[in-house]
């Protein structure tokens, strides 16, 4: 079986490096297809049928977080972020971006190719979950429905995406910044007050529902199965 995969990378010699030593492997199963920035980047991922995307951070046009926030917006792809940006913040926010896996430069082409095979034959076979449930709240990224309690609910699209974001984290206790970085991007400079306006907005179209929306004070937002009557 062949695997395509996506490399978004500005420098061309690391991409070239990438390309030779995958072909260059005994199975030769990977086709590597290279773009170098960002803009161009996020329109190869969302118009071409990839098996694996690898992602550089820092990229001209648009950044490799705002990529990714992006594709997983729509998409369950395998996402690897292979980057410089070695601070254990960075890292952490790929992951709460949704990446599978972080990479940081210098690297072996060695370690970077098992690292591929793997998420390729953990994702081979795996069908994109349609449906998300938290309690009495499910959730369909695709078709965009929500019902709570056994009825619709029409929620606007950051309430919609505030939810997701919600739920695909149960039980975590997510701060406003996460929050606002997932949601409104890095970019944003408002207030994360913002973030409060938008959770009654949620408690209040969910009705009973919202309930399992629960304030951590000092700290942020959790989602829990059950509310607390």
């Amino acid at each position: 079986m062949a695997y395509r995969i996506l490399l978004v990378e500005d420098n061309q010699q690391i991409c070239k490096m990438i390309a030779d030593f995958f072909s260059g492997q005994k199975d030769n199963i990977c086709t590597i297809y290279t773009v170098n920035n960002g803009t161009d980047g996020l329109d190869a991922a969302h118009s071409g049928e990839y098996d694996l995307i690898m992602l550089d951070v820092m990229l001209p046009g648009l950044d490799g977080f705002s990529i990714c926030r992006s594709i997983r917006a729509v998409s369950d792809v395998p996402l690897l972020f292979l980057t410089a940006r070695a601070r254990e913040e960075d890292v952490l926010y790929g992951y709460t971006l949704g990446c599978d896996d972080y990479v940081i430069k210098p690297f072996s082409l060695a370690t970077l190719y098992a690292k591929t095979i793997a998420l390729l034959n953990r994702a081979k076979g795996t069908v994109l979950q349609r449906e998300l449930h938290c309690g009495n709240i499910t959730l369909n990224p695709l078709t965009l429905d929500v019902i709570a309690n056994g009825k619709p609910v029409i929620l606007a699209a950051k309430e919609f995406a505030l939810l997701q974001y919600l739920i695909e984290h149960k039980d975590w206790v997510v701060s406003r910044e996460q929050i606002l970085d997932r949601i409104w991007g890095i970019d944003f400079y408002g207030s994360d007050r913002v973030v409060d306006t938008h959770i009654k907005k949620l408690r209040k179209a969910l009705g009973d529902a919202g309930k399992q929306i629960r304030t951590i004070i000092s700290k942020g937002y959790q989602m829990k199965d059950q509310y607390e009557r």
